[in-house]
């Protein structure tokens, strides 16, 4: 009997489905305009796109447009690179630019269904993002779909980490962009600490398409991109906590390893206190619960994590001498990535590495802030249907499963449960052995790289080998099937013959310490025989083919051989590769081998789909224990029972539906538990967010505006109307008026010295009558100014001091938000919500900021003065002594340099004729944007003009 649910997809299909089929008219479409767009010419395509621009321009919706513009992206995509895109890749295509996340197997050639999207939606001029998840991705898709936007008259840029600016600016100005998440990120936060428009990189927040989405959209949203600078430095209290931590046993310190939570018992502070006070940290009569306490007790708990929650070789490793973090979910180096609150610096106190000074953050935004700044947003990933419910929830995005081009040919095994980590680790290596002696292509998932190398030592041991295949035949003389003693009998004797034979197994490691060579290991991983064994990074962004990658072969070959003939080179190995090929396939196909479950089904799901790519055969195992983290800590006690009871021998394993659906249910619990602390991560960081956008919003409205003279009268106003509201409270008598405080307010924070004391005394004077002397004093005081400097230079004086003041009381506001956030968790034992606590008083704050922010520009632009001619003349002096120092310098460096003119500049040859910086009459007259006369390249203003 059908349940009414399963009927009714039975009979409507599912929700997917419907999704599915709505594209296929659209599809439709564009194949019958195929045949009208193949007989364009090359120039005709281009014309096409600036026909498109206008339309768009003209009102046109692109909806409207799409069957149009992706039949001409697919015939540019057929002329640059040789790919038609199937009609799976323009539905994936169609997902994307409705503001979906295409879920797409691996090998559907996600990267060239972005460009269809992509090229749509860069019709409009406004630019488009693509996302990926590291520089290499960004440069090569770039490079490679480039081709294909350059054939439809388009510009393609990439932003890399430490690009000149110029370069920069003109990769975000292309139509379309290709970036990491982080770059963009950190762009974003960089244009909002820049104090000229002309210096900005970004231009608009249009569109973008978020490749590998699930990675950037889910894993990284906990971890904030901040910008910070130097702070303090503790090292020697690190060091010195460090040195105690070891000291502490397990009666000291409570773990949960759930929650990766780890907290001092009172008998641990008792112990502390005694040995802080030993080593000179805690004076005498403190204890380490008095206020006075907090920052030490602060580095302890950062102390005591560093040694008990993070491991090397799993959370990070040491390379020159530094902490390199490695990110949980794709095993990569995050180099230049820190962890803040002090965990960073004592981990490298743990490791004896070089402590880096703390940080204050001066910017900071989480990816998912940043990219809901989008007007739209779409994503492509092989996985994302397990976190659907995220993405709708904080993204507004839907997840639509796109069809694969050809049936999945893989096979998918049940997973295979063993009772201890070294007989599931035997079983794994007798598995690699019999794939690896029929020439089956092995992939090897590992969680850490402490696992991988563990691994990699037990294929190339060969007494270990010979141990494991002794077990084999013990285990076989104990079974009494014929059928299944021979095969055990069979695998001992393979696993004999490799160590024999060949020294041990012949294998590569991919992990964090190879991350340069990423690319080359997982093209090479489809080979023959061959045998990778990984971090979860697998194959990220490149395919693994059956047989080995011919274009990485052939890139090899060539330069290997510069003067051989490249297409008598390619053709041999394209010969080659097809035997080969062939060979896997008769073998089975990639070989996936799981050693262990992620805590995210999506991990391994990801490492599966390495394996069956547009058709092709393979094959999925995972290998489990029940030492294993996941199974270790969420709930393997009653499988244990089950094991028991089933008197299960040594080796054996346990092979069953109902465990792998045990499993998935404790993985969707910790995803479930994971979203609940992302999920409640950004209602905070929502609270920020609304301030971060005020404040950019008005920083932007700063840098744009010609004239803020008003602005700044406002501010004056405000600061002298707060300041009368203090002295002179309302509805209160004369005699009640504080006219002495009021005078040294005003001269403090307006700069006026006025006869407000005298007015409080005369007869009929009110309040509203002070207060309108006090703000002509101060405006005729600013007028004064004015004409000293100049109207142009006042006004530029004015934008700047409004733009440090900002960055500066920003800066505080976000030192004193985080110190908010560390205690507003404990008003939970008050019964009062910490989120709403949080929201009241952040907000307090901010209004206290703004109201700090006015002070500041009105006491700063009251106490500015333009320079005496002495002044001027001593840095002038400053100045040429310092560009006399370069001239050296440079004339040591270079010693056959041409020598130039005494008193003229020899450091930039792009001088004017005749310039010569002890001489402003020979600079000519530039505007204060144009190039300095010196020829340095920079803007006047920020140059020589200084001095002027």
């Amino acid at each position: 009997m059908l349940g009414f649910g399963t009927l009714a997809k039975k009979v409507f299909g599912t929700p997917n489905d419907r999704k599915i089929k709505a594209t296929r008219p659209t599809v439709e479409k564009i194949n019958a305009l195929e045949p009208e767009f193949e007989k364009l010419s090359d120039e005709e395509l281009i014309a096409k796109t600036a026909e498109f621009v206008e339309r768009v321009a003209g009102g046109e919706s692109l909806d409207k447009l799409l069957p149009e513009a992706f039949a001409n992206c697919r015939e540019g995509a057929k002329r640059a690179l040789g790919l038609r895109a199937f009609d799976v890749q323009l539905m994936g295509g169609i997902f994307l630019h409705e503001g979906n996340i295409s879920e797409m197997k691996t090998g559907e050639g996600k990267t060239l269904v972005a460009t269809f999207p992509a090229y749509l939606n860069a019709l409009t001029k406004r630019g488009v993002h693509i996302v990926t998840v590291n520089d290499y991705l960004a440069r090569r898709d770039a490079e490679w779909m480039g081709k294909v936007f350059g054939a439809l008259g388009m510009t393609t840029g990439v932003v890399y980490p430490q690009q000149p600016d110029a370069e920069k600016q003109a990769a975000y100005a292309s139509d379309i962009t290709y970036a990491t998440n982080n770059e963009l990120g950190f762009d974003y936060l960089r244009d909002n600490m820049k104090s000229e428009l002309s210096d900005m990189y970004q231009r608009d927040h249009h569109y973008a398409i978020v490749d590998e989405v699930d990675s950037i959209l889910v894993d990284e949203a906990r971890t904030p991109l901040i910008i910070s600078g130097p702070a303090q430095d503790r090292s020697d209290l690190y060091i010195t906590i460090d040195g105690i931590i070891p000291e502490v046993t397990d009666e000291h310190y409570t773990l949960d390893e759930k929650t990766r939570n780890v907290t001092f018992t009172d008998e641990g502070n008792e112990f502390l206190e005694e040995r802080l006070k030993v080593a000179g940290i805690l004076p005498e009569e403190h204890t380490l619960y008095d206020p006075e306490s907090t920052t030490i007790v602060h580095h302890i708990n950062q102390g005591l994590r560093a040694h008990k929650l993070f491991t090397k070789d799993k959370d990070y490793i040491v390379r020159d001498n530094e902490v390199v973090l490695i990110d949980e979910f794709t095993g990569r180096m995050m180099s230049g990535r820190r962890l803040s609150d002090g965990l960073h610096q004592a981990i490298e106190a743990k490791e004896g590495c070089k402590i880096q000074p703390e940080n204050v953050t001066l910017a900071s935004v989480t990816f998912q802030n940043y990219f809901r700044l989008y007007d739209k947003l779409s994503g492509m990933t092989g996985t994302a249907l397990t976190e659907a419910e995220e993405f709708a929830d904080i993204y507004g995005l839907g997840v639509v499963e796109v069809p694969t081009n050809l049936p999945i040919a893989r096979q998918d095994d049940h997973d295979a449960v063993y009772r201890t980590a070294q007989e599931k680790f035997d079983a794994i290596v007798q598995e690699i052995a019999k794939a690896h002696i029929k020439g089956q292509p092995v992939l090897v998932g590992t969680t850490s790289i402490e696992k991988s190398e563990f691994l990699s030592q037990l294929l190339g041991d060969v007494q270990g080998l010979k141990r494991i295949a002794a077990a084999r035949r013990a285990v076989a003389e104990g079974i009494k099937k014929p059928e299944e003693k021979a095969v055990l009998i069979a695998d001992a004797e393979a696993l004999e013959q490799v160590a024999e034979n060949k020294g041990g197994l012949p294998h590569n490691v991919l992990n964090a310490r190879q991350h340069e060579q990423e690319a080359q290991i997982v093209a090479n991983a489809g080979k023959l025989g061959a045998i990778t064994i990984a971090t979860n990074m697998a194959g990220r962004g490149t395919d693994i083919k059956l047989g080995g990658n011919v274009e990485f072969t052939v890139m090899e070959a060539i330069a290997a051989d510069p003067e051989g003939n490249p297409d008598e080179i390619r053709q041999r190995i394209e010969e080659a590769h097809a035997a080969d090929e062939q060979a896997v396939k008769d073998a089975g196909g990639l070989f996936v081998l799981a050693t262990e479950r992620h805590e995210s089904r999506r991990i391994d799901n990801q490492l599966r789909g390495r394996s069956g790519r547009q058709g092709d055969p393979g094959k999925s195992s995972f290998f489990l224990s029940l030492e294993d983290d996941l199974m270790r800590i969420f709930g393997s006690e009653r499988l244990e029972k089950m094991l028991t009871t089933l008197g299960m021998q040594e080796g054996e394993a346990i092979v069953h539906p109902w465990v792998n659906k045990s499993l998935e249910r404790a993985q969707a619990k910790v995803e479930g538990r994971n979203f609940d602390i992302r999920k409640q991560l950004l209602k905070f960081d929502d609270v920020m967010n609304d301030q971060r956008k005020v404040i950019f919003s008005q920083r932007r409205d700063v840098m744009e505006a010609e004239d803020l003279s008003d602005v700044v009268e406002d501010m004056r106003h405000q600061v002298i109307d707060d300041l009368v509201d203090t002295y002179i409270p309302p509805k209160t008598y004369a005699d009640q008026w504080d006219g002495e405080g009021l005078y040294a307010a005003v001269l403090e924070k307006a700069g006026v010295e006025t006869g407000v004391i005298g007015w409080t005394e005369e007869e009929g004077v009110d309040d509203e009558t002070i207060r309108e002397r006090l703000c002509q004093a101060a405006d005729e005081m600013m007028a004064q100014k004015a004409v000293q400097f100049g109207p142009e230079n006042m006004r530029t004086i004015e934008k700047q001091f409004l733009l440090q003041t900002i960055d500066a009381k920003w800066r505080e506001h976000l030192l004193m938000l985080e110190h908010l956030r560390s205690v507003v968790g404990f008003r939970g034992y008050a019964q009062r919500d910490p989120l709403n606590e949080y929201k009241t008083e952040s907000f307090q704050l901010f209004e206290t900021m703004l109201n700090g922010l006015r002070e500041d520009v009105t006491q700063k632009l009251s106490q500015v003065r333009p320079m005496s001619e002495e002044e001027q003349k001593a840095m002038m002096e400053q100045m040429i002594a310092q560009q006399r120092a370069l001239q050296q310098a440079q004339a040591t460096a270079t010693p056959n340099a041409d020598a130039a003119a005494e008193g003229e500049n020899p450091g930039f040859p792009n001088a004017i004729a005749g310039f010569n910086e002890s001489d402003p009459t020979t600079w000519g007259n530039p505007g204060r944007n144009d190039l300095c006369p010196c020829g340095s390249g920079k803007k006047f203003k920020h140059c020589h003009g200084r001095l002027a």
